[in-house]
């Protein structure tokens, strides 16, 4: 939804990604946790293991059954992010998604079941763009209330391969010299840190 005017003078409505790019950073964090604190209350009004109602619990972020006793937890699910470099170039993709803003970003993916955040970043890269990486290197975290992730950054070197995009996933994946960058995200979001991180290296070199 695009912003359009409230009643109150000097208010305006906007979207919690609009609220991103204006790089409010205190604002989107504090907003970010009410948003997906909201939107587990919204997702477990009944229990999942009896189907009855339950109830929110005062002194926690819990919703609880009183027929089955179980108790429900805001999800998170852990994804990785990571920037890849090769020399004095940054390899970016543009998601499909992003097609008409012309946008390109690091790559990015959930973690599956029994895999370690280092094999989904292996993964990830492979199946968005067909290259491999090594030297991964731990960089920081953030989480995404779009709706309930946990970024988990990593900055990584370029090993083998020739950039083959996935189909309906990446438009577009190219690489970059660190002074002819494309739009990228704002530095308040993880990927826009990222990005600012593996420029700093390469131009540390």
């Amino acid at each position: 939804m695009g912003a359009e005017h409230v009643d109150e003078p000097g208010w305006e409505r906007v979207s919690l990604r609009q609220l991103l790019f204006a790089e409010y950073d205190i604002a989107f964090s504090v907003i970010g946790r009410a948003w997906q604190y909201i939107h587990f209350l919204r997702t477990h009004q009944f229990c999942g293991q009896c189907g009855a109602k339950t109830e929110r619990v005062d002194w926690e972020m819990a919703m609880h059954c009183h027929r089955c006793q179980h108790r429900s937890y805001p999800r998170v699910s852990p994804c990785i992010i990571v920037s890849i470099h090769d020399n004095e170039k940054i390899l970016l993709a543009k998601g499909v998604r992003h097609r008409e803003s012309n946008m390109y970003s690091t790559l990015a993916g959930f973690v599956e079941s029994g895999e370690s955040l280092e094999q989904a970043v292996h993964r990830e890269v492979f199946e968005e763009v067909g290259v491999k990486v090594k030297n991964l290197r731990y960089y920081n975290s953030q989480p995404w209330p779009f709706p309930h992730s946990l970024m988990v950054g990593f900055v990584a070197e370029y090993d083998e391969g020739e950039i083959r995009c996935q189909e309906n996933e990446i438009d577009d994946a190219q690489w970059f010299d660190i002074d002819a960058l494309p739009t990228i995200p704002p530095k308040v979001s993880i990927a826009g840190q990222l990005i600012a991180e593996t420029v700093s290296l390469i131009g540390d070199k």
